[in-house]
């Protein structure tokens, strides 16, 4: 059923981007509707990997409850915002008037268009690692894939929109003229160098100084740009260090079979991990010890084998939630418990004792 419910969803999300893209500009061809359908879906994917890494950098996280760091700090989203929307609604104009918008207009939005390439060259730069080992999980960049598309897409259809634009002829809307002198001045003056591209980077730099003199005036600061990349964790440009994870909360396969009917679970003591009391039996016992056989031998194949079943075993012992499916629990996992004590007796010198300490209070 979720499968139907994800199909129709896409396939909804589809319909409704070629009806908007048709919508927005009607002789659009059939190639510039594919490409802004696949740079639509491009923000999609890029939303859902935010709505994973969304957490500030102070913010302790579980991992294994599919929490990460954000690759931009919270407190300057305002700019971040500000020059995204600007981007888009650039490239839209440009796209859909081109050189028949006037030219103080045309030449706004591409100095827009400009910086956004430039702020997007600096998001893929800061997504291209993801160090995720402090995290107790593996450092092999998880999530990046859904950050990747957007901004490759964005500078892509930047430059060549700026590139289409810069090298088309002017346009008759060009002698448009303002009752204001000043405006009136700045139009006639555009008119004239807008097919230079020179002049976007030129005046890319007053512009950036005006918008950022206002974005203060919102509570942003001067580098708030810089700070949105600096002021996390994880990532690339980030120089800040998140606080110790939080604690799995004990959900793990052999944990919760304690929680099972006592004549079958056999519980045998009380137990203390990170500081808490926990029900433990001899299968947990077992488990634990083997694992820190694992852990002695090879740390690095211990490592692996944590990342696994964190990722799958965790999600699975959530789902064991009464005293029934603890019991059966413990019963699937009496073979497991049986193979972990043969290597433990083969490999250890004293086994029992190892077994013996765990969880000790």
């Amino acid at each position: 059923m979720s499968l139907i419910l994800y199909a129709f969803i896409f396939f909804y999300f589809l319909a409704l981007s070629i009806g908007v893209l048709k919508l927005l500009k009607e002789n659009a061809n059939s190639v510039e509707i594919i490409i802004g359908t696949l740079y639509i879906f491009s923000i999609a994917l890029f939303a859902i990997g935010m709505s994973v890494h969304s957490n500030p950098y102070y913010k302790a996280i579980d991992p294994i409850d599919m929490e990460c760091y954000s690759p931009f700090s919270g407190k300057e989203a305002t700019t971040l915002i500000f020059y995204i929307l600007a981007f888009n609604i650039s490239l839209l104009l440009v796209w859909v008037k081109g050189n028949i918008l006037p030219p103080l207009t045309l030449t706004l939005a591409l100095i827009f268009i400009l910086i956004g390439v430039l702020l997007n060259i600096g998001i893929l730069f800061q997504i291209s690692v993801h160090n995720t080992e402090t995290l107790n999980t593996y450092n092999g960049g998880e999530g990046k894939i859904l950050f990747l598309f957007a901004p490759i897409f964005s500078i892509v259809l930047g430059v060549y929109l700026i590139y289409k634009t810069t090298t088309q002829e002017i346009n008759d809307a060009f002698e448009k003229t303002y009752s204001n002198k000043i405006l009136n001045y700045l139009n006639t003056f555009l008119a004239k160098k807008s097919s230079n591209p020179f002049w976007i980077v030129v005046l890319m730099f007053p512009v950036f100084f005006i918008t950022t003199l206002l974005l203060i005036l919102f509570g942003q600061d001067a580098n708030s740009i810089v700070k949105a990349f600096t002021d996390t964790t994880t990532w690339r440009l980030s120089q800040q260090i998140h606080p110790p994870i939080l604690d799995h909360k004990g959900h793990y396969l052999c944990t919760v079979a304690t929680l099972g009917h006592p004549k079958i679970v056999k519980p045998i003591r009380f137990g203390k991990r990170n500081g808490g009391r926990i029900i433990v039996n001899r299968q947990l016992l077992i488990a634990n010890a083997f694992e820190e056989m694992i852990q002695d031998l090879s740390p690095r194949l211990h490592y692996k084998i944590r990342t696994i079943y964190d990722q799958y075993g965790y999600n699975l012992s959530k789902k064991i939630n009464t005293t029934f499916l603890s019991s059966i629990t413990y019963i699937l996992m009496k073979p497991l418990e049986w193979i972990f004590l043969i290597f433990l007796y083969l490999i250890c010198n004293k086994p029992e004792q190892k077994i013996n300490k765990q969880y000790a209070e």
